[in-house]
């Protein structure tokens, strides 16, 4: 058997879709930091090899005219406020995801990101203003609070990698409430002298946008070009422009795709292999972007772009100082870069514990943070990378030889988080292992996906029914994916013992024909109790499901065939069948096969590293919650 984890990744559900939008992003965002760096390296040493060329040529100016009228900035400010409007339009998309679809759909967890996030930043710029008091530059104190996303992610796929998978989604959710919180210190402490009558335009398109969305329209051409008429209405009012890129993606919808929507794509699609017509085929087109969320859609086209185009332009774009050892000395005697890197390093870890603490303590206990209060800690080191936004506000607030020692300072921070993120993680694996447990697990309930808890009484379990672990698989007797995974959950029974499997029927008949008769095949042998003896011969003959192929099974088994026929005539099965593929509709199961660790929905290969990876994070999370 192979142990690829690419040849378990598929799926049945009209195409492949093991990966979820969460896992995409945490990928793109980790594999984008190295490119950041890249760019960050190559700025430096530009402007120190010619500063005087790197300063020209980002302050060469770009037109752009129709007619009378034309927009003209520097190369810099293009980047700056057009660009990175679109990295704020994927801030938002994956804002709005999270609250639809991820951890904050529970909206205690909404509550304690937003209050670990506010913390995450109120302490830092507490330090910032302290350390600058007196010294006339506390008007950088934006520059002290924001954490870099790409960094953050990056940092934690470094030093992180013993941490459990909780730590990844806390962190980014205190990132997307740090983003918001950002975005509106900028509209509101950074931006220049407001021209009503230009933001009074720019909400005007905005209300527009929100008419035109709540009419279901769903061409983009349209938002994008009333999102470009808000952009430059913006820019002329003195609030910066990029708002309006957070402010499309918080309002572009995130949902699964339904079972239905996914099986009236897989009628089109047969209709079009019957008659491939150029009509058909946009239909075909239309079905299948109708099936996915728009929200899922946008992420995949333009969240590539922002991690591996975007922000690294920007690092380009701004990074470049001359860096010798005369600006040092004078960056590391200055309050500001101090500020920054102080409040980075030290702030930013305190305000997230200290405020998530203080959420639970104050909420009496209703407000749990995900992982244990170790976990916490060392996210908060990991936190402290600010970057992409801190770059942008620093440009806002200074200019010069301040500047040029805000940039120290955030670049310092980065290594210094860094730094405290090692050793962070470092304690904790000192730690004797159940107080290793604890300090990584905590006992915070996780958030359930399985819309139907596992019933010993209704469901078919294989393994100790006392077990600490539940895995359900929700499967298809004629989909060879669902084959493939067999011998995979074979060898997990067979490594962990204290491990229990139950199968739940979903025959997706719109692609398998001959699937619901085989589950309710399955069903009536559990009738004469030999569920998991007919589920083994129909997994293991795919090929073999027809009626008489069915017959012949039973017979096999030495099961009263005449009891079998006549229970399979009368459909004896079918009601079983339907429980469970109702059950599967409750979870936003689409596709086969399905995987649930303890309630987890468990994302990614289903290969055995992948699935027992899954399965001891659940047991020692039940470990410690014991």
């Amino acid at each position: 058997m192979s142990n690829e984890a690419d040849d378990y990744t598929g799926q049945t559900a009209c195409g492949k879709n093991s990966h979820s939008p969460l896992r995409d992003f945490l990928q793109t965002e980790t594999g984008s930091a190295a490119v950041l760096v890249a760019a960050a390296v190559v700025a430096l040493l530009w402007a120190n090899a010619a500063p005087s060329g790197y300063e020209a040529f980002w302050h060469s100016h770009l037109s752009v005219r129709i007619g009378s009228y034309g927009v003209s900035l520097p190369l810099r400010e293009w980047v700056n406020s057009g660009l990175m409007a679109l990295f704020f339009f994927v801030v938002g998309l994956e804002a709005r995801r999270e609250f639809d679809m991820g951890e904050l759909r529970d909206r205690s967890r909404l509550a304690l990101s937003l209050a670990a996030g506010v913390g995450g930043m109120l302490v830092p710029i507490g330090i910032y203003l302290a350390i600058n008091a007196g010294h006339g530059t506390t008007q950088g104190w934006g520059a002290a609070m924001s954490t870099d996303t790409a960094f953050a992610l990056g940092v934690l796929a470094v030093v992180g990698r013993r941490m459990p998978p909780g730590l990844r989604v806390f962190v980014l959710t205190i990132t997307v409430v740090d983003d918001l919180l950002a975005l509106a210190v900028i509209a509101v402490a950074y931006s220049d002298r407001i021209d009503v009558p230009a933001l009074f335009v720019a909400t005007g398109v905005f209300a527009v946008v929100l008419l035109v969305r709540w009419l279901g329209v769903r061409r983009g051409v349209v938002y994008a070009l009333l999102a470009l008429v808000a952009w430059v209405a913006l820019l002329e009012s003195g609030v910066d422009p990029v708002v309006i890129g957070l402010a499309m993606g918080l309002i572009t919808y995130a949902y699964p795709a339904a079972r239905a929507d996914l099986e009236h794509v897989s009628n089109l699609f047969r209709l079009f292999r019957e008659q491939p017509t150029p009509e058909l085929e946009r239909t075909v087109r239309v079905g299948i972007a109708t099936a996915l969320s728009p929200n899922e859609r946008l992420q995949r086209m333009y969240h590539p772009w922002a991690g591996y185009v975007i922000v690294p332009l920007f690092a380009l774009a701004n990074v470049g100082i001359p860096i010798g050892g005369e600006q040092l000395g004078r960056a590391f005697t200055s309050p500001v870069t101090l500020g920054i890197l102080l409040a980075y390093v030290l702030g930013k870890p305190i305000g997230i514990v200290g405020a998530s603490a203080l959420a639970q303590a104050v909420s009496r206990g209703r407000l749990r943070v995900p992982v244990g209060w170790g976990t916490v800690a060392a996210g908060g080191t990991m936190a402290g990378v600010g970057f992409t936004v801190s770059l942008l506000i620093a440009t806002l607030a200074f200019s010069g030889a301040r500047l040029e020692e805000a940039k120290i300072g955030i670049l310092a921070a980065v290594v210094g988080s860094f730094v405290a993120g090692r050793l962070a993680t470092g304690v904790i694996g000192m730690l004797s292992r159940p107080r290793q447990l604890r300090a990584l697990f905590g006992k915070a309930e996780t958030l359930v996906d399985l819309g139907v808890p596992v019933g010993a009484g209704r469901d078919h379990v294989r393994g100790p029914r006392d077990a600490p672990v539940t895995v359900v698989e929700y499967g298809d007797y004629e989909c060879p994916f669902c084959g493939q995974a067999e011998p995979v959950v074979r060898e997990l029974l067979g490594d962990f013992g204290d491990v229990r499997y139950v199968w739940r029927h979903l025959p997706l008949t719109d692609v398998h024909p001959h699937a619901q008769l085989a589950a309710e095949a399955a069903e009536v042998a559990a009738l004469q109790g030999r569920f998991w003896d007919m589920h083994d011969l129909l997994i293991s003959h795919q090929g073999a499901l027809t009626f008489d192929d069915l017959l012949g099974h039973a017979a096999d088994l030495g099961l009263d065939l005449r009891r079998f026929e006549r229970d399979m005539r009368a459909h004896a099965g079918a009601v079983r069948v339907a429980e469970d593929v109702d059950s599967a509709d409750l979870g936003g199961v689409a596709g086969t096969p399905t995987f649930f660790v303890n309630g987890r929905r468990h994302y990614g290969a289903y290969d055995i590293a992948g699935l027992s990876q899954a399965v001891r994070t659940a047991r020692e999370r039940a470990a410690v919650a014991a």
